[in-house]
């Protein structure tokens, strides 16, 4: 008999348990950010892949490197992580142009 009751017991324990299906989601927004700085601002283009932004560039003065450029969209483009082809024109000059990687979550700062 004690052990019916050991055993009941043990069922309604076992049955007061939360089980179901739970899932925990983490890791690094699927976007990336592209900032572009030099010595003095002016108004620039930039073509990431076919898409044409227009935007300015950020002081170095506001550029340390111990502290975050404001993600702003007046100086900040927002794509999507992997490789990009990145031509950046001020004017009709054409003042950079490289084939880039960007990680997701990455803000990469780059130097006309």
């Amino acid at each position: 008999m004690t052990r019916y009751i050991v055993l009941l017991i043990s069922a309604f324990m076992l049955a007061s348990c939360g089980v179901g299906s739970y899932s925990v989601s983490s890791g690094r927004a699927d976007e990336a950010f592209l900032v572009f700085v030099d010595s003095d601002r002016y108004g620039i283009t930039v073509i990431v892949d076919s898409t044409e932004y227009t935007l300015e560039t950020v002081k170095y003065k506001r550029y340390r490197k111990d502290r975050n450029i404001r993600k702003t969209t007046e100086n900040t483009i927002r794509t999507t992580p992997g490789q990009h082809e990145i031509t950046v024109l001020q004017g009709k000059d054409k003042v950079y142009s490289k084939k880039l990687f960007i990680s997701a979550a990455e803000t990469k700062i780059i130097e006309l």
